[in-house]
């Protein structure tokens, strides 16, 4: 799981990258079979996701403010 501290360091291209393999992999997870996925993948996923679209809306709006 990625920390904030390191999402701020990443361009605004390797986070778009970072959230598109993310989503690929809760989607991959999501339809494995019952018995051998993990819900704690899935969370810390999700939550990576959701750093990363943070961090992109911010430097967005902050961009245009300027």
């Amino acid at each position: 799981m990625t920390q904030m501290s390191e999402i701020r360091k990443k361009t605004e291209a390797e986070l778009v990258e970072l959230v598109t393999t993310t989503r690929e992999t809760v989607r991959a997870e999501r339809f494995k079979d019952k018995f051998s996925r993990k819900a704690s993948v899935i969370t810390g996923a999700k939550r990576e996701i959701a750093r990363a679209l943070t961090e992109l809306t911010a430097r967005r709006t902050n961009k245009d403010a300027k």
